[in-house]
């Protein structure tokens, strides 16, 4: 794979020079129309806005910024990608969810084979393929282990049949990384494999699912007999919980970035000031509590970061940034919904003073941020056993 080696080390400049640069790429390439704004303050792309968006990342050296360099990414240290990250958001970059890049590159680094290597990352890198993750079903969400997707062997395939849910962008990508069960064992972790398959091929059917915030990205993903080669399976056979289990690492930082609760509370303290509620005292002591709670927890991330940076491992206790950031967001939204009285029941764009704004479909989008990625109650379980030592 290293004919593939990305020419510029970014490492070599300092971390200043890094961020300038980044800054001043953003400003002239980046288009105004994948950016958010007041009226789009989570804008996520998918579909072609989300190919093009990686196709341009990628023609000007800016694509995969985990993936080492030998595999066609930037290669850059943990604090470049947390600069990275900040000029991200600092432009007002669009939401990216790109599991080929963020997933399952990394885990063909750790478990693929080298025909896997050179089969997938070079068209994940180009957007030939876009990837989803298809782990969750109904009755095995958080309880994962529990999944019933069957894969049985004939010759050099497997059959596969089953069901996924809550597939996000299904509908519009190439393949899926999916867990399967393949054997049956006295723990449920085991007998679990982690397979490549495309969606195009015969026996696979998606349905998008309708959300109460209006998107239907998320989806129902069926398997009808699906012929899938053994020499996609990922990692052994029988040994897939394993293999999922290291997707984690960086990633749960970056989801507990606080980016939308800073987009949420511009809008609240626009609203206090558009509809005139700078004198109601308790108005503005809930938008001092809050603003309190967001600066808290900018200190923690940073706090987090940096520890990282320095060379800390990323261990169970990053769990708490999800489960603060998430219902801090849900605690935002609720409040800008709330003291916008009869425009917090609009749906779709509302003009409030000088403020164009969308509060319906935040306030929507918030309510499951507490469920995706492990639900909270299962993150405050993980944390109870690992951090505070709680009994069983």
């Amino acid at each position: 794979m290293h004919e593939h080696l990305t020419p510029y080390d970014f490492n070599a400049l300092s971390d200043d020079e890094f961020r300038l640069r980044f800054r001043a790429w953003l400003k002239e390439y980046y288009p105004e129309q994948w950016r958010q704004n007041d009226r789009r303050p989570y804008l996520r792309l998918v579909g072609e806005d989300l190919r093009a968006c990686m196709l341009l990342l990628n023609e000007h050296g800016w694509r995969a910024p985990a993936w080492p360099r030998e595999y066609g990414g930037m290669g850059l240290s943990f604090r470049k990608q947390w600069i990275y990250q900040q000029e991200w958001e600092r432009a007002a970059g669009a939401r990216i969810v790109e599991p080929g890049e963020t997933h399952l590159g990394p885990t063909l680094f750790q478990y693929g084979t080298e025909e896997q290597k050179a089969a997938h990352l070079p068209r994940i890198l180009r957007c030939d393929d876009l990837w989803v993750q298809g782990y969750s079903e109904p009755n095995a969400g958080s309880d994962l282990a529990s999944l019933r997707t069957r894969a049985i062997r004939e010759g050099d395939d497997f059959i596969v049949n089953g069901q996924k849910i809550w597939t996000t962008q299904a509908s519009t990508s190439t393949h899926i990384f999916a867990l399967v069960r393949t054997g049956q064992y006295e723990k449920k972790q085991q007998g679990i494999t982690f397979l490549l398959i495309d969606l195009r091929a015969p026996g696979v059917s998606v349905r998008p699912i309708m959300n109460l915030a209006g998107d239907d990205e998320l989806c129902e993903v069926f398997f009808d007999d699906v012929r899938v080669p053994v020499s996609d399976a990922v990692g052994a056979v029988d040994d897939g919980w394993q293999v999922a289990k290291s997707l984690l690492g960086h990633e749960r930082l970056w989801l507990g970035s606080p980016a939308m609760a800073n987009s949420a509370m511009h809008i609240a303290t626009r609203l206090v000031k558009e509809i005139g509620l700078e004198t109601d005292v308790g108005v503005t002591d809930r938008l001092a509590q809050l603003q309190c709670d967001l600066h808290d927890y900018r200190l923690l991330y940073t706090d987090i970061c940096e520890d990282v940076a320095n060379g800390a491992e990323v261990g169970p206790g990053a769990s708490v940034l999800k489960v603060y950031i998430s219902e801090l967001l849900q605690r935002i939204v609720q409040f800008n919904a709330g003291i916008a009285a009869e425009y917090g029941a609009v749906i779709g764009d509302v003009q409030v003073g000088d403020l164009s704004t969308n509060l319906h479909w935040p306030f929507m989008w918030a309510l499951p941020t507490t469920i995706y990625a492990g639900c909270n109650e299962v993150q405050r379980d993980i944390l109870a056993k690992t951090v505070l030592k709680l009994p069983a």
